[in-house]
């Protein structure tokens, strides 16, 4: 026979007296990780080993605090680190669009810049003063006048040339104008148009002799101007490296431990003598009438002087430890870094002052917390992750470069070497799509921290749990919980993990259960959270998302949707099922019918014959259908048309949780006994007869149970459960009370055969005698029927879509 529960049975209460404490606030804080010594394990593997691709993934639904567990422990264990160098970018002289790194000790990056800044300053104040001193200004007009007389002779060796040839060289706007002479005066038009052509061809060929000597007259002058340019610049670079060069070696001392920013400042000494120009002040030449070029040229110094400027990629000064990142917008540009640009006299500008870093160039030398969904949204970040971890090092560019649709060139900074431990955080299943589609994950990703959803309810677990909530009302400044607030918390916590030794640890919602506590609890002026707070905060999370279950119960209450909850039936069973709404899950009763008639189709599933049927539904209707041939099939085939159907049932159907209550219906059907319409039935069965355990047993009791509420109580109303789901049972207080009073009542079985005793009242052979004779006639009907032609492939069943 059936186990009839007892209210005891039926939810597993927490007596507050037994916790130990009155209230929270008289609770130790709680700094532990709680019920995850598992995951915390296998971060502690994945953090401590160095090899490559030893990153971790932190796998676990929702909820569970993955994202906190995994931030607190990585911050403990980067405490301990030491603390890694600063990254800077800097001009490279000799190609402006591959920018030098440089790393420095932590907090010298910061120094060097500053250093940097002071050195241009000082040389922006020096280099006006050399060119104003006298001894230079004589150098330099000692040098023009020597260059001025030297062009002089050669310009009036030209004339005497010129004049020794009959002509004169007069300067033109356009150059210089050869005219030929008569008399030692120039020839008039009027008669250099009367000359013989023997006279004309006679200029001519001294034109053409000038002219050559003209070329090697203008030739030697055009040398003798670059000479002196040469020399005047060697003159400023001279009296500048005096002065800069000083400047420059002072700071270079305090940087002898860096080779390689000994190596920048060597560059700058030498880019600083090849620019002087933008050092003295000079203005440039600017077209008239254009009053852009007046407003651009202080601006065009300006950026020419930040060629010099120090751009601190990565400051480490105030890091204590590692670095650890938790980057949650994880865009390209934000994960791998992005060279910024600016407008300047209508295009675009960019140079290594621009280049901006990502959360793996901050998080280098550390740790990087990465929420693995919103990477994989962004697909160039996840193709840049993975690359950066293969090749060990943190490459800039440019996505639209990289993704071809920029032609133009770009600025490619010298990439920096990567030395990061990076952590994603994500949902189980994820972890299994990436290992199976994605080839690289498993060689970069190669520990899986898992996070559990529950614990067991031991003493120091509730013990643990209650100073977790107390340490999250001193965090969050909330009224501390009394013990009796405590117990209803573990009573939900053992609700959700839908097992009465188990306490839920999905602390997301659990928190904002205790937040709604302290809501209701200062609107009624408490100094702390009592029982009763908890309470109306479960339920006011109730009735917010109860709204459909509510209109169901109204159409069942009207008679609109047919369901029965007393008298009997033939073939007819109130099966449950679960209706989620994704922040919210309940019970709702269905009909269950079967009818049966000889024939040769054996079961079939009407939900599953107009697709409203899920696999895991068909499933269970197969079973159901090996039972009966292992019962009542072994020694005759089976002369059975039977049809099963959830009446009104309009959505799909999943699941095999009702395939014990199908049988039950196509038992009555066969057998003609009724079965009682008090009692609504969850569980599935397997081949031999044994009813298993289901998901959503308290949801489906307490969906039957507000039906009989809504039309009346009568004392024989309750729901029959699989034996393996008593220790899931953490139903409403209200339930049990209604159990203790009588009103309502819980079955528990394990086969079949007690199932249907209690639901037919009659012992289970009668019954499966009863199903034996009417399968017999069903065979008996058969024989003397003509065998059905064969069904045409054409109307074969069409394929679900």
């Amino acid at each position: 026979m059936p186990h009839e529960l007892k209210p005891e049975e039926l939810r597993r209460v927490f007596d507050p007296k037994k916790l130990g404490f009155e209230s929270t606030d008289k609770l130790k804080p709680f700094t532990d990780i709680i019920g995850q010594q598992r995951a915390v394990s296998a971060l502690q593997f994945g953090l401590s080993i160095s090899d490559a691709g030893f990153n971790v993934y932190v796998a676990g639904p929702p909820g569970v605090g993955k994202m906190t567990v995994a931030r607190t422990f990585l911050e403990e264990t980067a405490a301990t680190q030491p603390t890694p160098p600063d990254w800077c970018y800097v001009r490279n002289f000799e190609d402006n669009y591959q920018p030098r790194r440089l790393a420095l000790p932590p907090g010298r990056g910061r120094g060097l810049r500053k250093d940097m800044r002071e050195l241009i300053e000082q040389v922006k104040r020096a280099i006006p003063k050399i060119f104003e001193n006298e001894e230079y200004l004589r150098k330099r007009e000692e040098l023009t006048k020597s260059s001025a007389r030297q062009k002089a002779k050669v310009q009036d060796k030209i004339n005497e040339k010129a004049a020794s040839l009959g002509f004169s060289l007069q300067q033109t706007s356009v150059g210089v104008m050869m005219v030929p002479l008569r008399d030692g005066k120039p020839i008039p038009d009027a008669e250099a148009a009367k000359l013989t052509p023997a006279a004309k061809e006679d200029i001519e060929k001294r034109r053409d002799a000038l002219q050559e000597h003209l070329k090697k007259g203008f030739k030697e002058i055009r040398e003798l101007d670059r000479a002196a340019g040469d020399k005047l610049k060697a003159l400023d670079r001279q009296v500048v490296l005096y002065v800069v060069g000083g400047i420059i070696d002072d700071l270079s001392d305090k940087y002898r431990d860096l080779p390689d920013v000994q190596a920048y400042l060597k560059a700058v000494r030498k880019d600083i003598l090849e620019h002087l120009d933008a050092f003295k002040g000079e203005k440039e030449e600017k077209a008239e009438g254009s009053e852009e070029e007046d407003e651009a040229t202080p601006r065009s110094r300006e950026l020419h002087l930040r060629r010099y400027e120090v751009n601190v990629l990565v400051d480490n000064t105030d890091v204590k430890g590692a670095p650890l990142i938790v980057e949650r917008n994880p865009t390209f540009g934000n994960l791998l870094g992005r060279v910024e640009k600016e407008t300047y006299l209508g295009t675009l500008h960019t140079d290594h002052t621009l280049i901006k870093a990502g959360s793996l160039h901050q998080a280098n030398g550390g740790f990087l917390v990465l929420p693995i969904e919103d990477v994989l949204q962004n697909t160039a970040s996840w193709d840049g992750l993975k690359r950066a971890l293969r090749t060990g090092e943190v490459e800039i560019e440019d996505l639209g470069d990289r993704l071809g649709f920029v032609s133009t060139k770009s600025m490619r900074p010298e990439p920096i070497p990567l030395d990061v431990k990076v952590v994603l955080v994500g949902q189980a299943h994820l972890h299994a799509v990436l290992q199976a589609y994605d080839e690289e994950f498993s060689e970069l990703f190669k520990v899986k921290a898992d996070f559990d959803t529950w614990m067991d309810a031991t003493d120091a677990n509730v013990k643990d749990f209650a100073a977790h909530m107390g340490t999250l009302c001193r965090r969050d400044k909330l009224r501390h919980l009394e013990a009796g607030a405590v117990s209803k918390l573990l009573e939900h916590a053992c609700r959700t993990a839908e097992d009465q030794s188990k306490l839920s640890i999905y602390f997301g919602p659990l928190a904002d259960v205790v937040r709604e506590a302290n809501f209701w609890a200062g609107r009624e002026k408490r100094e702390r959270i009592r029982a009763e707070h908890v309470r109306r905060a479960i339920e006011e999370q109730i009735h917010r998302a109860n709204l459909y279950e509510t209109h169901l119960r109204e159409m069942i209450a009207r008679g609109m949707l047919l369901l029965g909850v007393s008298g009997e039936a033939v073939g007819q069973v109130n099966g449950l099922s679960v209706i989620s709404l994704g922040d919210y899950s309940f019970g709702r009763p269905t009909r269950i019918t079967a009818t049966v008639g000889p024939g040769r189709d054996g079961v079939v599933d009407i939900e599953r014959e107009v697709e409203l049927g899920g696999p895991i539904h068909s499933k269970g209707v197969l079973i159901l259908a090996g039972y009966l041939v292992h019962r009542f099939g072994q020694d005759k085939p089976l002369s059975l048309a039977g049809r099963l159907a959830f009446e009104q049932s309009y959505d799909g159907i999943e699941g095999d949780s009702a395939s014990s209550t199908e049988l039950y219906s196509l038992l009555s059907a066969l057998s003609g006994f009724p079965i009682q319409q008090s009692i609504a039935v969850t569980g599935s069965v397997n081949q031999r007869g044994e009813v298993q355990a289901i998901g959503g047993a308290n949801e489906k009791i307490e969906g039957f149970f507000e039906v009989c509420k809504v039309l009346g109580f009568s004392g024989r109303q309750g729901v029959l459960i699989p034996q393996s789901n008593v220790r899931n049972l953490m139903l409403k207080e209200e339930v049990v009370e209604a159990v203790r009073a009588g009103k309502f009542r819980i079955w528990a079985v394990s086969r079949v055969e007690q199932g249907i005793e209690l639901l037919t009242g009659k012992p289970a052979k009668a019954v499966f005698a009863k199903v034996e004779a009417r399968l017999k006639a069903f065979g008996d009907v058969l024989k003397e029927a003509p065998e059905p032609p064969p069904r045409p492939r054409g109307q074969a069943r069409r394929k679900k879509r």
